[in-house]
Formats: structure tokens, C-alpha cells, sequence
């Protein structure tokens, strides 16, 4: 196998494949990089056997063949390059040679069969589906943060996925929080069982998706296989019961206050500046046209900040764990929202004014 590419395309794609490989597993063709090249194209495979991806870019093809290479100390190789043209050839079966054009900078690396590496899953064409990637990748941003970390609730460790008539529902939650997202799309989506998504799948797709066009998605099985541009994905799913969301959904909120985005955003951040590092809890207090945000942190100081609303109801005052606040704030994409609530020791509910296709549920922390 001999080829020339780029350096700054392959090192692209080879940075990807760094993020999925398993460096610390035992089986060590898990650490490689899988290398096909043939009619002047250059295909990458990585997995970690639980995700798969695979890319294609164009390459100045001498030799077609195929190996795997140690892909951390490959692409540690490719970044310490110059900006050019780069020679990469497999000598004897045993060792990659990777060369500048100028032949001033040379280095060997030991390989591997290519017939050691894993079989990526694969599924047939009829079962993937289409839906548009600037509205998926929405989709993925207002539910993945909210996912549990906690490895004992592994079910709560993905976003959970269904179809319910003509729309696709995403949910994330951790128990102590809630996201939702339910959105039409055009185009037929086939039927499939709710799945929980990992999320090393979705990061994936926020971060190589151009948002442009449409990304194809199959549902197979326990697997997810997922196409975009020139990147194909495949992750296993979570295998567990995901909570009945609906019924963490609060229903009738009577009491309905409307704020500014950037105003409670901006207050939220200075405030959180002096609440606990552990707890991140601050207080919220509302009463007539304003909300006012307090902190302490012990032995330190407090912090305190007013901010203008609209609401009508009973003074109240609740105890929020910021973070949670902040981050629906920073995807939620109107000017101002919604905070809806019933009691303050009940969960409260942000949206967007106008009301959208989406809600973030919070529960109060005790007061205490």
C-alpha cells in the first residue's frame, strides 16, 4: 500500500478515530486505526466495539492495500508534520513508513493485519431513514446534557429516542431533571421500540456534522447506525427500562412568569459565582415584577441580584441547583421564556415564550 494525502484531511479524520479507539484495552488491534486504500480513496474504520466509524477521503493512490496502525502514536505523527503533501507506505507488511515530500522527516511504525480487525456492523439500505441534520443535532443539544453520569442508573446513562405518531421524542434525564424535545419531520419515519442512545454516539454527531442536508439513521436491533456527509457511524444501544417520562411532566402549572433570556443567563452566572461548589444551589425569590437571585458560599461572602419579570402570583421562593438553569438557557433560542411552577417545593417547568417543541423540568432543592 502506498498513497499521498494531505496532511491537514487526514488529520481530521485520524483525530476522530483517536476519540473512539479503546487505548487501554487488552485486545491491542483495538488501539489500531483500520487503513483501506483503493481507487484513489483513503477509508478510515475505528471502533471500540461498542461504537464504529468509518470516513472516506480522496487520496493520490500508488498501491492499493489495506493495515491497521497504533492510531494514537499515528496521529501524533501526523500532527507534528508541516502543512503539505505526506507519503504513506507499508513496507513488507510489517511497518508503515510516513514521509514529508521533501524526504527530510521520516518515521516507521510497526502494523498489523488488516484481517485482525473487527467486522464494523452493517445494515441494509431499506432500513435507514432520513430527517434533516440542522434539526436533529437541536434535537441532541437540548436533551444530551441532562443524562445521567451515575453508572448504577445506567439506564438514564443515554438519551432516550421513539417515535410517537409523525414525531421523533428525545428525553434526557437524571432524575433530578428533565428534558424534552418532540418534533415533526417531513418524510416517513418507520416504526421502531424506544431506545436509549449512548452518548458518545451523539457527541459524535455534534461534533462532525456540518448541520447542512440530511443525516440518515437505522434502527436495527440493539444497534443505531447513523450516516452524514462522508462519515458513517454505529453504536450499541443502552439495554434497560427508561423512566415514564410522561409522568414527570407537570401538567396545569397556574403560575406562569416571563423573563428575559439574556437577563436571567447573565445574573445566573455572577451570582453562581459565590454559591457552594458542591451543592451549586442558590435561591430564587419571586415577587411582583422582578426575581431576585441570592447566594452564600460559607466563609466567603453572598451575592445578590435583581431582575425584571412579569408575574402575578404569591411571593415564592425556591432553592435551584444553577447549572440546571443554565444550561436549557444556553440552547433555548427565544428572547425570553417561560418559568412555570405550582408550589416551590414542586418541579418547575422552562420554555420558551413563544411556547416551542421543547421543555426542561427542574426540581427544587431543599431549602435548607
Amino acid at each position: 500500500m502506498k498513497f499521498k494525502c494531505d496532511k491537514n484531511v487526514i488529520l481530521k479524520e485520524i483525530s476522530i478515530a483517536q476519540d473512539i479507539v479503546s487505548s487501554r484495552n487488552a485486545l491491542s488491534i483495538l488501539s489500531n486505526v483500520l487503513l483501506e486504500a483503493d481507487n484513489n480513496s483513503l477509508t478510515i474504520k475505528a471502533t471500540d466495539l461498542k461504537v464504529g466509524f468509518e470516513t472516506v477521503i480522496p487520496v493520490d493512490l500508488e498501491e492499493a492495500g489495506s493495515t491497521t496502525i497504533y492510531c494514537d502514536k499515528f496521529l501524533g505523527i501526523i500532527r507534528s508534520l508541516p502543512n503539505g503533501m505526506i507519503t504513506f507506505e507499508q513496507v513488507n507488511n510489517e511497518k508503515m513508513v510516513i514521509r514529508t515530500d521533501d524526504e527530510n522527516i521520516s518515521f516507521q511504525l510497526n502494523t498489523i493485519d488488516a484481517d485482525k480487525f473487527p467486522e464494523l456492523l452493517v445494515v441494509e439500505e431499506s432500513s435507514y431513514f432520513e430527517l434533516s441534520q440542522k434539526m436533529f443535532m437541536e434535537m441532541i443539544s437540548h436533551t444530551i446534557f441532562s443524562i445521567s453520569d451515575d453508572e448504577t442508573r445506567y439506564f438514564m446513562n443515554g438519551v432516550y429516542m421513539e417515535k410517537e405518531d409523525t414525531r421523533l421524542i428525545m428525553v434526557g434525564t437524571d432524575g433530578r431533571r428533565l428534558s424534552y424535545i418532540g418534533r415533526e419531520f417531513e418524510g416517513i419515519i418507520p416504526d421502531f421500540p424506544g431506545i436509549i442512545v449512548p452518548p458518545k454516539i451523539l457527541q459524535l454527531i455534534r461534533k462532525l456534522a456540518s448541520g447542512e442536508g440530511n443525516i440518515q439513521i437505522a434502527v436495527v436491533d440493539k444497534s443505531i447506525f447513523v450516516r452524514f456527509d462522508n462519515q458513517k457511524i454505529s453504536s450499541s444501544l443502552i439495554d434497560g427500562q427508561f423512566p415514564n417520562y410522561r409522568k414527570v411532566i407537570p401538567e396545569n402549572q397556574v403560575n406562569r412568569v416571563v423573563i428575559g433570556k439574556e437577563d436571567l443567563s447573565n445574573a445566573l452566572k455572577r451570582v453562581s459565582i459565590l454559591a457552594e461548589h458542591k451543592s451549586k444551589k442558590i435561591f430564587l425569590t419571586l415577587a411582583g415584577d422582578q426575581i431576585v437571585l441570592k447566594s452564600e458560599e460559607s466563609d466567603v461572602g453572598t451575592a445578590r441580584e435583581k431582575v425584571p419579570c412579569t408575574y402575578d402570583g404569591p411571593e415564592t421562593t425556591f432553592a435551584l441547583n444553577y447549572t440546571y438553569l443554565i444550561e436549557p438557557l444556553n440552547v433555548i433560542d427565544e428572547e425570553n421564556i417561560l418559568f412555570l411552577f405550582t408550589e416551590k417545593n414542586r418541579a418547575v417547568t422552562l420554555q420558551s415564550n413563544p411556547e416551542k417543541d421543547y421543555l426542561h423540568v427542574v426540581m427544587p432543592m431543599q431549602m435548607d
